[in-house]
């Protein structure tokens, strides 16, 4: 593990509320999470989104990166805000950063919720090539395929303008901190650790994500004890974006009842 990074960071809602922190995809930063924001801190949550090392405003140091190390910065970030125990919320990497969190710091998660992720994400060959074609080229040559994942079609020629956001926010990671987060999925393997996870959890995933199809859902629901599973309809791999309010919901109904 390397040392953690000061990743960015946006506060927002009651300072004495409990703590949400939102965790992005890959090829993300933290307004991927606006559509959660406003229904959160209208329920007195204190929500927390931050872009992952070598994301949007945060530090990119050189890779690779690992599970460990983005693990370590959550960690790093709730320390920094003097938090103890978190509600934490991951889509994608996003979600792999929080099992890594209910497996090894167990003490400073309140309740985890997983949405549109896997706990083993090959063929690792994949991670590996996407990495390269980054480096080489940009992470604008992986964009207009990202959005792709994405976003249903039916979605995507409704929200032309949405597109064009997400096609935009993706282009502009810097290519060294999106390619070596790929090698953190490259690596990535905790189906067995599941069991190991103690903490309340609720896993939704998208029925038409073709990145992180159901079954990793059904994996990671069946592994961790006591797990609930959501699937929700018409939506791809940011199902949180597409679909907020059915998202949203599920996730609030979650954190009231662990409250």
């Amino acid at each position: 593990m390397s040392e953690p990074v000061k990743a960015h960071s946006v506060a927002e809602g009651p300072e004495d509320g409990p703590v949400v922190v939102f965790s992005g995809s890959l090829g993300s930063d933290h307004r991927m999470w606006e559509p959660q924001v406003k229904p959160l801190v209208d329920q007195g949550f204190r929500v927390i989104r931050y872009d992952t090392r070598g994301h949007g405003a945060s530090p990119v140091p050189s890779g690779p990166y690992s599970l460990d190390d983005l693990g370590g910065d959550l960690i790093a970030l709730l320390d920094a805000q003097r938090v103890e125990r978190a509600h934490v919320v991951g889509l994608s990497l996003g979600g792999m950063t929080g099992m890594w969190l209910g497996i090894h710091a167990a003490e400073r998660i309140e309740s985890l919720v997983l949405c549109c992720t896997s706990a083993k994400l090959g063929p690792p060959t994949m991670w590996a090539d996407r990495a390269k074609t980054v480096r080489e080229n940009g992470t604008g040559s992986v964009a207009e395929a990202g959005v792709g994942r994405w976003v249903t079609p039916g979605y995507a020629a409704a929200h032309p303008g949405q597109v064009a956001y997400l096609r935009e926010m993706i282009a502009g990671i810097p290519a060294e901190g999106y390619a070596a987060s790929c090698t953190a999925i490259e690596h990535l393997d905790l189906v067995d650790d599941l069991p190991k996870i103690e903490a309340r959890t609720l896993v939704i995933a998208g029925a038409e994500d073709q990145a992180t199809p159901v079954e990793h859902a059904e994996v990671i629901a069946g592994g961790i004890p006591d797990a609930r599973l959501a699937v929700v309809e018409d939506a791809a791999h940011l199902g949180s974006f597409e679909q907020p309010e059915r998202f949203t919901a599920l996730i609030v109904e979650h954190l009231e009842a662990t409250r």
